[in-house]
C-alpha cells in the first residue's frame, strides 16, 4: 500500500492503494475535529469511487458527533456555495480534479465556503498524522440530512452577474463537454436558462471519462472536431469537478484554459474597474489587460488559497488561475467554470462578436512547461545560479524564482511531491519560450 499525497489543500491518492475508505474517514475526522459547531457539507464529483468514499466519510463524521448535509454529486464551486447557504461549519469535496480515474481525493472548505488557508490546512495534516479520533456515545451521534436541488442557489448567483436577456436573444448553440464529471447538470441548467441550444457530451456523472480528464488540446481532439461538425458557436470543456474550463472557438480551434481567465478579465474590466489577481504561473495576458484598463494587478503564490488570500487583501474585483479557474467574489471565492461560461457568453452577446474574434483581440503569448530532476538540497544553489545567469531580469522569490522581462517571463518552482523542479516560460513565440526553458535548465545544472 502506498501513501496518499497529503498537503495543506487536501489529500489525493490511488483508490484501493494509497487512498482507502478508512484513510479518507480519518482525514475527514481530523478536519472536522478542528471546526466550530455546525453541520458539514459533504459532496463528490462523479468518479466511480466517490460514493464509496462518501459513505465512509459520512459514517465517520456522524460517529464523532458531527451533523452532515449530504449533497451527493455536485461541482466543487457548488459545494462552496452550499457551505455558505447552510451556514455550515465547513465542507468536504471528494474529488481528484483532473487526475486519471484510478485517483480520488479530498478538498476542504472553511465556514466561508472557500478552500482552507495553508495554516488551517497544516493543522488538519497534523491532526491526521496524530491519528486520534474521539468517538461519540450513542446519544451524541451526528445526524445526516440530504440536500435536494443543490444547484439552485449557485445558478441564481451566476445568472445575476450577466445580462441574461441579451444572451437569451442570441440563441447560441453551445457544446458542453462535461466528460461524465460533476458539471453536467448545473452546466446544462445554466446554459438553457441563458437561452442556449445545448449539445451535451458526457452528461452522466458516473466518472466513466470518454477522454483523459484534463482538458488539454491533445485530450480534446475529438471534441474539437465535434464543435466544427455541429457548427456550434462555442465549446466549453470542464474538468471532472467543474472548477476549471477550457474553451473551443466556433472553428474548432482550441483556445485552452489560459484564455478562459483572460477573456473573463477583459469582459469584467469593460464594465467595472478594480484590482486583478492571478498566481505567478498564469499567463501575463491578464497583467497586460489590467494595464490596458489602468487597474492594479497583483500576483500570488501558486494555489487557489493563495489567490483568494491575495484577492481579499487587495480588494480584488476578479481573479483566478491560468488553468481555467476563474474566481468572482460575487459568486464565491472558489474557482468556477459556470462563472466563466456565463461571462464569456455575456461578452459575445454584448459585443456581438464570435468567440474567435474576442480571443484574437487579446495579447498573444506562448507557454512552455518542462521539468528538471533536482535533489532538494541543491535547489537554493541552482536558483542562485539561475538568477545570476539572467541578471538583467527582474527577480521575485514569492514562489520559487520568477524572472521577468518586458515581454516574457520564467518561473522555476520545486515540486511538493517529487525531487524535481517545474520550469514554466512564456514568450511571444513558442520557440522563444522553449529557449528560455532550455537555457534555464543548463544554468541550473551548472549551479
Amino acid at each position: 500500500m502506498g501513501e496518499p499525497i497529503i498537503s495543506v489543500s487536501g489529500l489525493r491518492g490511488i483508490v484501493g492503494d494509497s487512498l482507502t475508505p478508512p484513510g479518507a474517514m480519518r482525514f475527514a475526522c481530523a478536519f472536522a475535529s478542528g471546526l466550530p459547531a455546525g453541520p458539514i457539507v459533504l459532496a463528490r464529483d462523479g468518479r466511480t469511487s466517490g460514493r464509496l468514499l462518501a459513505d465512509a466519510i459520512r459514517s465517520g463524521l456522524a460517529a464523532i458527533g458531527r451533523d452532515v448535509i449530504d449533497v451527493d454529486v455536485a461541482a466543487t464551486p457548488t459545494a462552496g456555495v452550499l457551505v455558505r447557504q447552510f451556514q455550515a461549519a465547513g465542507g468536504i469535496m471528494i474529488t481528484a480534479s483532473h487526475n486519471p480515474p484510478q485517483y480520488n481525493g479530498i478538498k476542504l472548505f472553511d465556514h466561508a465556503g472557500q478552500v482552507l488557508t495553508a495554516e488551517a490546512g497544516q493543522a488538519v495534516v497534523e491532526r491526521y498524522r496524530d491519528g486520534a479520533c474521539v468517538w461519540a456515545t450513542h446519544d451524541k451521534l451526528g445526524a445526516v440530512r440530504h440536500c435536494t436541488n443543490p444547484d439552485d442557489q449557485h445558478l441564481r448567483l451566476v445568472e445575476q452577474i450577466v445580462a441574461s436577456g441579451r444572451i437569451q436573444g442570441r440563441r447560441y448553440h453551445v457544446l458542453l463537454d462535461a466528460n461524465h464529471g460533476a458539471g453536467s447538470e448545473l452546466g446544462s441548467m445554466l446554459l438553457e436558462s441563458l437561452g442556449c441550444h445545448v449539445t451535451l457530451l458526457g452528461g452522466d456523472a458516473d466518472g466513466r471519462f470518454e477522454h483523459p480528464p484534463e482538458p488539454t488540446a491533445e485530450n480534446l481532439a475529438g471534441v474539437l472536431n465535434e464543435v466544427r461538425h455541429i457548427k456550434a458557436d462555442i465549446g466549453f470543456c470542464q474538468d471532472p469537478d467543474a472548477d476549471r474550463l477550457a474553451i473551443i472557438d466556433e472553428n474548432g480551434r482550441y483556445l485552452g484554459e489560459e484564455y478562459t481567465l483572460a477573456l473573463c478579465v477583459d469582459h469584467v474590466l469593460r464594465r467595472a474597474k478594480g484590482p486583478i489577481v492571478t498566481n505567478c504561473s498564469t499567463s501575463r495576458m491578464a497583467q497586460d489587460i489590467a494595464q490596458r484598463y489602468g487597474v492594479p494587478f497583483y500576483r500570488s503564490a501558486v494555489g487557489e488559497a493563495n489567490v483568494v488570500a491575495a484577492m481579499k487583501s487587495h480588494g480584488a474585483l476578479f481573479g483566478g488561475e491560468g488553468n481555467g479557474g476563474v474566481i468572482d467574489p460575487r459568486v464565491g471565492y472558489v474557482r468556477d467554470s459556470f462563472v466563466a461560461m456565463a461571462l464569456v457568453l455575456d461578452a459575445m452577446a454584448i459585443r456581438e462578436l464570435p468567440i474567435s474574434r474576442l480571443a484574437d483581440e487579446l495579447p498573444r503569448y506562448e507557454i512552455v512547461k518542462t521539468k528538471l530532476e533536482l535533489p532538494p538540497e541543491k535547489l537554493n544553489a541552482s536558483l542562485k545560479a539561475l538568477e545570476k545567469h539572467f541578471r538583467a531580469a527582474a527577480a521575485d522569490r514569492l514562489d520559487g524564482l520568477r524572472l521577468d522581462w518586458p515581454d516574457r517571463w520564467l518561473l522555476v518552482r520545486a515540486s511538493n511531491t517529487e525531487p524535481i523542479v517545474r520550469i514554466i516560460a512564456e514568450a511571444p513565440t513558442r520557440v522563444d519560450a522553449q529557449k528560455l526553458c532550455d537555457e534555464s535548465a543548463k544554468a541550473m545544472a551548472k549551479g
